[in-house]
Order: structure tokens, then C-alpha cells, then sequence
């Protein structure tokens, strides 16, 4: 079975108005914008206030501190990476499906000119080791990522097209360990060959595994 969240709220939330959950999503948007630009230790609150336009009392009421409004960010850019890798419509059940779902993340590096690399990923290198509260948020994070993945593999299995010895977890596993890995040196080489190789290299091994392999 996948990893499932243990994390608790560090604080109570609001109860928000259409307007306020309206607000909130804007400063969450824009914290990571500034985030992604700037890292964490250098988006200040003040920083997000001026470019959200909300005073210091608007941003406590939403999150409490700094703290509470990057794991904020954090939940965002897992809700960013579920959609705009389709992974809450498009189910990763075949050697397709996987392709396309590849094509989609070589084509995203290539469209931002490999600048950025993994949002999530960037957050855990600058957090997991000094913020534990914030590395909770992030295994959360990789979790819901790794889900669907590990899900479509399982059903490959379940169907027949995959051995039934294969491991739909650990492969899910490995498969983000690729676009993780990938993504760096992408970003490190401006060039999107790493990434694809990376992935390339994990598809052929689940291909490997397929029943009509032999």
C-alpha cells in the first residue's frame, strides 16, 4: 500500500467566507510565486503583504505565522502538480498512459526553458532538514504525488499486464526518484536530456516487467 498522511493541523482553521477562502487562495498563489523566485529564506512576510496587497492582521488571521502560510504553499504546489500532470484524470494504467504522462513533464522543463525545476522538490531540499514540522507537510506532499502513480501500476498488475511479482509502490517510488533526480540536473544543465533519460530508463524497466516481455 502507498504511504498515507499522518499530519496533523498545527493550528486551527478559519472559518472563511467565500471572500475570505477567495483571499486566502490569492496570498497562497502569490507567497508561492515569490517562493519559487526567492526560496523561503528569502520571501520575507512583509515581501508577501506588498505583493498580495494585505496587511500583517489579514495574513495572521489566515495562517497564524510565516510557518503556517509555507506549509500553505506546500499543499498548493501539490494541488499544482496533481493537475497540471493530470493525475487526478488521467490514470497512469498503461504503458501509454505512462508515456504521455513522461511527454508532459519533458515538455513542461522545455517550456520554461528548464529554469525552476520540481517546486515540491526545491521546498524539501531548503526544508526537510531544518524544519521537521514542514518536512511532515512535504512527505504528504510526495505521498499524494506517489498515489496515483502506484495506483495505475497496481492496476496493470491486477489486470495481467504487469508480472505478479512486480511492486506497484516501490516502482512509484522510483518513478519520482527519476523526475526528482531528473529534474535537477535538468535545471543544472538547462537541458531537458537528463530528465528524460531518467524516466525513459525507469518506463523501460516497468516495461521489462510486462507479462507479453517473456
Amino acid at each position: 500500500m502507498t504511504a498515507t498522511s499522518t499530519l496533523q493541523p498545527t493550528r486551527a482553521e478559519p472559518r472563511l467566507t467565500a471572500k475570505g477562502e477567495a483571499t486566502r487562495a490569492r496570498i497562497v498563489e502569490i507567497a508561492a510565486e515569490l517562493i519559487i523566485a526567492q526560496g523561503v529564506a528569502g520571501t520575507s512576510i512583509e515581501d508577501v503583504q506588498r505583493a498580495a496587497g494585505v496587511s500583517a492582521s489579514q495574513l495572521y488571521h489566515y495562517f497564524g505565522d510565516k510557518r503556517g502560510l509555507v506549509h500553505a504553499v506546500i499543499e498548493f504546489q501539490a494541488d499544482a502538480i496533481l493537475i497540471n500532470q493530470r493525475l487526478r484524470t488521467d490514470r497512469l494504467d498503461s504503458f501509454e498512459a505512462l508515456q504521455a504522462w513522461r511527454d508532459r513533464l519533458v515538455a513542461a522543463q522545455d517550456r520554461r526553458g528548464c529554469l525552476g525545476g520540481c517546486a515540491i522538490g526545491s521546498l524539501a531540499s531548503e526544508l526537510a532538514d531544518s524544519q521537521p514540522d514542514a518536512r511532515e507537510h512535504l512527505v504528504n506532499a510526495f505521498a499524494r504525488w506517489e498515489a496515483p502513480i502506484s495506483e495505475g501500476l497496481r492496476a496493470m498488475r491486477d489486470r495481467g499486464e504487469l508480472r505478479a511479482d512486480a511492486d506497484p509502490d516501490g516502482l512509484a517510488v522510483a518513478l519520482l526518484a527519476a523526475v526528482e533526480g531528473g529534474a535537477l540536473l535538468t535545471r543544472t544543465r538547462r537541458e531537458t536530456k537528463p530528465l528524460e533519460i531518467a524516466l525513459d530508463t525507469m518506463i523501460g524497466h516497468i516495461r521489462s516487467l510486462s507479462t507479453a516481455a517473456g
